[in-house]
């Protein structure tokens, strides 16, 4: 994928020096982000069970309780992107900590769904913002040749968030089970990498593209000698300016462009694969994954432990996918066989649901198939419909394009986790994995016809080829 840098700027190589280990520090820190995108997201797996007993949930006010959540990161993914716009990568990193730490406790002291719900809608703006701003980020400060790399930490760091939060869950309910209200110390461990991100990005820099765009030339510069070599910093800042000029425009576009045609279909491609990266229901399973595994067969003890193996395949599938999987497969290739992959494991999750007895041997088939499900989706679908979302659009309309893009997968996601207690109440497992199989297979054949292979192609050459009616 180009990005945009003009052939005429040849760039000293980077060398070793302090300023590598400057900007590996910005990114551990940078990423607590998404690991408290992950830790957020994930927690409320195991807590849910006694939060139900404590508040007297019910299927609907539970789903409410995971889904508010995710509408609160549609607004924070909506409004994030601007604040980071208006008042720079760091100081919106420093907002989404203290938000992220405003909702925590919130959440923890609430006596009731009155504040419980609120909570966990501010706690869900501050995972959204932090959706849109770590990898912008991140993205910004790093040289072009480890651009890739760097970036996708951010989504390492989500799935080790998620990770983490499966095992402390463990940990507390195998610990304080017995105490009431034991619910409130698994999510309260969220206050320890908020005040970690918060104090640390107080003495992170800011984004150099962010300078430049605000005409602060000089302390851009000072910005890319923290993080790069003297000489390669200077030769960068051409770089930078053109990058700077790029993000300006894919601002640029908007609702009115999508009387073109071959743009209205871009983003109904867009659309469609954000939209069905959450029918595969892998959001249904890290939010739910405790319940599952109990309506499977095991016993309550034993799901909150045997649910840690979903957060282990996690992480496993996001490391094989970032260095051995991404860049050597094609991109439309790799997503429709990770689409085929996850919509066959649910068709056997439904089938074992239907068939086996009740009793271990059906609850670990189905703890078996779920792993290699999260596997499956980390590996072909997670960090691969992200990247793609981002090479899908030309310049002008990335902005809107990925904007309106991860609102209807924010949407999408708060519908499902909302409706899955339900119908596993009403339906059994068989109910909920059977819809996930016909929504998988329909989706298939929507990227089947519809998408494109954005990768080893630049977006000078994407844009051509759509402008021509070649979506191939």
């Amino acid at each position: 994928m180009s990005h945009g840098s003009p052939s005429s700027i040849t760039l000293p190589p980077l060398r070793p020096g302090p300023h590598q280990s400057r900007l590996a520090t910005i990114a551990f820190v940078a990423t607590f982000g998404g690991l408290l995108f992950g830790y957020d997201t994930g927690v409320i797996n195991g807590a849910l069970d006694p939060m139900r007993e404590d508040l007297g949930l019910t299927v609907f006010t539970e789903g409410l309780v995971t889904a508010t959540l995710l509408v609160g990161a549609a607004v924070g993914a909506l409004i994030g992107g601007r604040l980071n716009d208006a008042m720079g990568r760091k100081k919106a990193l420093i907002i989404v900590a203290l938000v992220f730490f405003v909702g925590t406790v919130g959440n923890v002291i609430a006596p009731n769904l009155a504040v419980m719900l609120p909570s966990r809608f501010i706690l869900g703006f501050a995972v959204g913002a932090a959706s849109v701003t770590v990898p912008v980020y991140l993205a910004e400060l790093a040289p072009t040749e480890k651009r890739g790399t760097l970036a996708g930490r951010n989504e390492l760091a989500i799935v080790v968030g998620v990770l983490l939060a499966f095992t402390i869950n463990a940990i507390i309910a195998g610990l304080f089970g017995h105490h009431e209200g034991v619910w409130r110390y698994m999510l309260a461990v969220c206050a320890i990498p908020t005040i970690v991100l918060f104090f640390g990005m107080l003495r992170m820099p800011e984004s150099p593209r962010w300078l430049l765009s605000y005409g602060r030339r000089e302390e851009a510069l000072a910005v890319l000698k923290q993080v790069r070599n003297e000489d390669r910093a200077e030769a960068e800042m051409a770089e930078v300016e053109q990058l700077a000029a790029e993000e300006a425009e894919a601002q640029s576009g908007g609702w009115a462009d999508l009387a073109v045609p071959w743009i209205r279909r871009v983003i109904i491609i867009g659309i469609g694969l954000a939209v069905a990266q959450q029918l595969t229901g892998i959001n249904s399973i890290m939010y739910h994954g405790t319940q599952l595994l109990r309506e499977a067969g095991f016993s309550a003890d034993a799901a909150i432990v045997a649910n840690i193996a979903n957060g282990v395949l996690a992480v496993a599938g996001t490391v094989v996918c970032l260095f051995w999987v991404i860049d050597r497969v094609s991109r439309r290739g790799l997503l429709i066989f990770g689409f085929c992959a996850t919509t066959t494991i649910h068709g056997l999750i439904t089938i074992a649901a239907l068939v086996m007895p009740e009793g271990l041997a059906r609850a670990y088939v189905i703890l078996g198939l779920s792993v290699t499900f999260v596997f499956f989706m980390q590996c072909c679908l997670n960090a691969p419909v992200w990247v793609c979302l981002s090479e899908l659009f030309p310049l002008r309309l990335r902005g809107f394009g990925m904007g309106i893009s991860v609102l209807c997968m924010w949407l999408m996601n708060a519908v499902l986790t909302f409706s899955f207690p339900i119908i596993v109440e009403f339906f059994g497992l068989q109910g909920i994995f059977g819809l996930f199989f016909l929504v998988g297979a329909l989706a298939v054949l929507f990227l089947w016809k519809m998408l494109p292979n954005t990768s080893d192609r630049s977006l000078e050459e994407l844009e051509e080829s759509f402008m021509a009616g070649n979506f191939r």
